[in-house]
């Protein structure tokens, strides 16, 4: 039997990786707050 969860880090990544955020206001507020670690 196939396991259901068949990772891809490429898909992931498009998804929530940095360049998904990086356009959205949550980023724009902590890179004006001045935070260490903008995005993990």
């Amino acid at each position: 039997m196939k396991r259901t969860f068949q990772p891809n880090n490429r898909k992931k990544a498009k998804k929530h990786g940095f360049f998904a955020r990086k356009n959205t206001k949550i980023l724009k507020s902590r890179r004006a707050k001045g935070r260490k670690v903008i995005c993990k």
